[in-house]
């Protein structure tokens, strides 16, 4: 079901405070523990935001695709493959938190621009079939959030773990 006004706006507010959520929880984590993984297979919170910049970026191609391209076909990616290849632990964060505050901006005052008729538009995505600009948003929305809270449970399971 489409978005209505209402709830379009909720969203994009979301959209629009998700860098500082993560960046808020970044600045909450001693500096040793940055890095830290909390398991087998799990990220730390370093690469988190590595992972965050990764995925603004090509969300905003997400959305321009699907804003602009008649049957836009959105190609998935596993993010964990992503942060072993691109060595998600050796980027530096500071600036993958600056690429996703730049980025988001850019992409919101995009948003912010487009006429209310080209919410709405559908395309195909790779491994989930119909994806269109609402459930760009509710993803995207919701990703920054998501994470802001990985990188604070991160912390709650290294503190836990000290001796």
């Amino acid at each position: 079901m489409p978005f209505d006004a209402a709830t379009r706006a909720t969203y994009l507010e979301r959209y629009r405070s998700g860098p500082s959520l993560l960046r808020q929880a970044w600045a909450e984590l001693p500096a040793e523990a940055r890095s830290w993984r909390p398991g087998e297979g799990k990220w730390s919170a370093h690469e988190v935001v590595v992972h965050c910049a990764d995925s603004e970026t090509y969300a905003a191609t997400r959305i321009r695709l699907l804003l602009a391209e008649p049957e836009p076909l959105i190609v998935g990616y596993d993010e964990n493959v992503w942060a072993q290849r691109f060595d998600y632990q050796a980027t530096d964060p500071e600036l993958a938190l600056h690429l996703v505050e730049v980025v988001r901006a850019h992409t919101l005052a995009t948003l912010e621009r487009v006429p209310d008729s080209a919410w709405g538009r559908v395309g195909r995505h790779s491994h989930s079939g119909p994806y269109g600009t609402d459930d760009w948003l509710r993803s995207y929305g919701e990703h920054l959030e998501v994470h802001a809270a990985q990188i604070r449970r991160n912390l709650a399971a290294w503190e836990r773990a000290r001796p």
